[in-house]
């Protein structure tokens, strides 16, 4: 058996808009939840630009001081030594200012899921009207 509504379209319309303010206010929610986020993300990205740019300074030191034991004692194996320190922690300096800057790429802050919500709610409302 099938049932019908019995409502007037003031209410229907009255339920529509409260509908819809909630809607609104749940994704505005989401938005600031999904902001928050992405400030948290950043700031650990930007953690990770500043430790590797600490051992860029570390690997810079100890470059400079396998250059100064080069030249004072001409080819003695601790200054390879000391340049192949230097190089190890040059290398993990990099990796991390890269992993830091990739990590801020707008795309990577974006908020996604919010976006998607919206999306699949302004098609649902765009069913309901027709």
């Amino acid at each position: 058996m099938m049932q019908t509504d019995d409502r007037s379209l003031k209410e229907l319309l009255s339920d529509l808009t409260n509908s819809l303010t909630t809607l609104v206010r749940k994704e505005i929610e989401l938005a600031r939840a999904e902001t928050s986020e992405k400030i948290t993300q950043s700031m650990v990205a930007l953690g990770a630009i500043a430790a590797g740019a600490i051992l860029a300074l570390g690997a810079l030191i100890v470059l400079l001081q396998a250059l100064v034991i080069a030249i004072a004692e001409m080819g003695v194996p601790p200054a390879l030594a000391s340049l192949i320190v230097g190089l190890v922690v040059a290398v993990i300096a990099y990796v991390l200012i890269h992993k830091g800057t990739n990590d801020l790429k707008a795309t990577n802050l974006a908020p996604a899921r919010t976006m998607d919500s919206l999306r699949r709610d302004a098609q649902v409302v765009k069913e309901q009207v027709q």
